[in-house]
């Protein structure tokens, strides 16, 4: 994992703020973020004519005035829908990689296109591979989806690939069967997929596990710290944070 990942604070989904018409993930809130100086993560879906697009649901409802699934539409349509609150539209992974630059780090959450956590068709994985070839800066991606990160590692091996995880609260994670939700509670995918760290939710970093994999060497991120008090509780253990709703300190 490039070190810039573990110096950097990470701001999730770009540095959005709704009131100042940065929408999460867009083009708005990424160039913001480049400015601060933050390290940067985004979330991608895929479209119907298979491109990485730049939006973190599965469907357009609670971002746009549009309504249904991201995947039923181009990647040109989805160009054309605007971010509720602000000017943008929804971007492709390559113009965020254009916009970024190689500037700031750029973490990539892939999310789970099979809505189990099961084996991906790759579609998703393949385009983030693609629009990442000849990318200069620092880059890592990451799933909840195990298979994704093995998708990954057969792809574009050479990417820096870890695994979001979580305590897998049933209630938060229905439909989500409960004996999924406590298998991959104990991260047991972690040397299959050749993950190089572990993105955590923040307030579950006492987990045995999560305290296991630190102390044999990965590093571990967290998120989504929403307040300074969060974060210093998190860096007890967290080697670094995913942040919003405030500007975490960068070192100097």
């Amino acid at each position: 994992m490039p070190a810039a990942f573990l110096r950097l604070p990470v701001t999730h989904r770009a540095l959005h703020d709704k009131a100042a018409g940065r929408i999460e993930n867009s083009p708005a809130a990424i160039r913001a973020a480049v400015a601060a100086g933050y390290a940067i993560e985004v979330d991608v879906q895929l479209s119907s004519d298979g491109r990485a697009m730049v939006f973190h649901d599965e469907v357009l409802d609670r971002l746009t005035a549009e309504r249904g699934p991201v995947a039923a539409r181009t990647a040109a349509e989805l160009g054309q829908i605007g971010l509720t609150g602000g000017a943008d539209t929804i971007p492709t992974l390559e113009a965020v990689l254009g916009m970024i630059a190689g500037r700031v780090p750029l973490l990539i959450e892939i999310k789970d296109q099979t809505g189990e956590m099961g084996e991906t068709d790759g579609r998703l994985e393949e385009a983030v591979a693609r629009a990442l070839v000849g990318y200069g800066g620092d880059v890592a991606v990451m799933s909840f989806n195990p298979h994704a990160v093995a998708r990954m590692a057969q792809l574009a091996p050479e990417v820096a690939r870890g695994l979001t995880t979580s305590s897998y609260d049933p209630d938060d994670w229905a439909p989500l069967p409960e004996a999924r939700c406590a298998q991959l509670r104990e991260i047991p995918d972690f040397d299959r997929v050749g993950a190089s760290f572990i993105s955590h939710q923040g307030d579950d970093l006492t987990r045995p596990r999560v305290l296991e994999l630190r102390a044999s060497g990965v590093p571990v991120l967290c998120w989504t710290i929403r307040s300074p008090q969060q974060e210093a509780l998190a860096r007890q253990i967290a080697a670094n944070v995913t942040f919003e709703g405030y500007l975490s300190a960068i070192p100097a």
